[in-house]
């Protein structure tokens, strides 16, 4: 069962052959749908967050191949010289955000998907156009299936979830992952309440997750970022579901800034701590998460809110974008194939078959 959000972040648009997204730096004062029309502009998308959000921007991804292609075409019609430079706009894309592996999975595989295909220059661009509009469509599904499994471990009725950052529609395609759990939990319990950090610097919890959960009507609740232990020893929390942007082989887990915090009050407090990812989120070339890149963002996010400095001028500012959690801290992982639990390194072996495991 299922709750369906009315957001629909990213999606491929036929007859312009654009990809067409919602502008998610705008939110929460506008809703506002841009088309991307050049592999350089989704670079930039990507780069600047107009969209954001592991699995949307691994669509983004893939869609940038398509637009990359279509570009490409017009100065080559030999399919050597066409996926060469493909290639190098493919290196291009996934320079643009280090540390959403899913970025990496999404143009991989499309340039995979055509690389031995053998087919003419048009052939292989509409290959690419037609596989991107697949994996944005399987993107639903797969977190369709991520929030039934989750809903399965709330652990009563009209329990409270507080969750991080955002990992809802806008993060992915549609439905989202730790809010796929929550939206799936809802349509089973309309009892279900939500606390929402608002995840500084960029406060996507307050800004995003809180919009889109009013848009669909759960009822929710925003606390910063400081709060969460508080909350937590009076007894107010019952679970903590978050996303991922990139999950190492052993299960230690790259998400944004603040949820290793957050799983170490939780554990303290014995709230259970999940995290909601698709498969594609996992990288088992790693093997542990000492090995995720962490992005280092600009310095004007710390010291600067609405475009007004809110701290002395020249002063020392460290901004990483992501934090890793440990395995330890993590009691599950909630992915389509369902719940994964300790020992990771074998049940993220088991999920994922021996046949697509690095």
């Amino acid at each position: 069962m299922d709750f369906d959000s009315k957001i629909k972040t990213i999606e491929w648009i036929k007859d312009k052959n654009v990809s067409r997204m919602v502008n998610q730096l705008v939110i929460p004062y506008e809703y506002k749908l841009v088309d991307i029309k050049t592999s350089d502009d989704m670079f930039d998308a990507i780069k600047t967050m107009i969209v954001r959000g592991a699995p949307a921007i691994g669509i983004a991804g893939a869609h940038g191949m398509a637009l990359a292609a279509l570009e490409i075409a017009k100065t080559t019609q030999n399919p050597t010289e066409f996926l060469q430079k493909l290639k190098l706009k493919a290196d291009f894309l996934k320079s643009s955000r280090p540390t959403a592996v899913n970025l990496m999975w999404a143009v991989d595989k499309q340039y995979d998907y055509i690389k031995d295909s053998g087919k003419s220059v048009d052939e292989m661009v509409q290959m690419l156009i037609d596989h991107g509009i697949q994996l944005e469509n399987e993107d639903i599904e797969i977190n369709k299936k991520i929030g039934d499994n989750g809903a399965q471990l709330v652990p009563k009725k009209g329990a409270t979830i507080l969750t991080h950052c955002n990992a809802g529609a806008l993060a992915t395609v549609g439905y989202g992952t730790a809010l796929g759990v929550v939206r799936s939990a809802f349509a089973n319990d309309n009892t279900i309440q939500v606390f929402a950090d608002e995840t500084r610097p960029r406060q996507q919890g307050a800004r995003i997750t809180t919009f889109e959960l009013a848009m669909d009507g759960i009822p929710v609740t925003l606390i910063t970022d400081g709060m969460s232990g508080y909350f937590m020893n009076k007894g107010m929390i019952d679970m903590v579901v978050v996303g991922a942007d990139r999950i190492a082989a052993n299960g230690d887990t790259a998400n944004k800034i603040g949820t290793y915090n957050l799983a170490i009050v939780a554990n303290y407090h014995n709230v259970p701590f999940y995290i909601a990812a698709p498969l594609s989120t996992i990288d088992t070339s790693i093997e542990t998460g000492n090995e995720i890149p962490i992005e280092e963002r600009s310095h004007d996010e710390v010291t600067h809110i609405n475009g007004k400095s809110v701290c002395a001028e020249g002063i020392n500012v460290i901004n990483p974008g992501f934090d890793v959690t440990p395995a330890s801290l993590i009691k599950g992982i909630i992915t389509e194939k369902g719940v994964l639990y300790p020992p990771y390194k074998d049940s993220i072996k088991k999920a994922f078959g021996a046949d697509l495991y690095v």
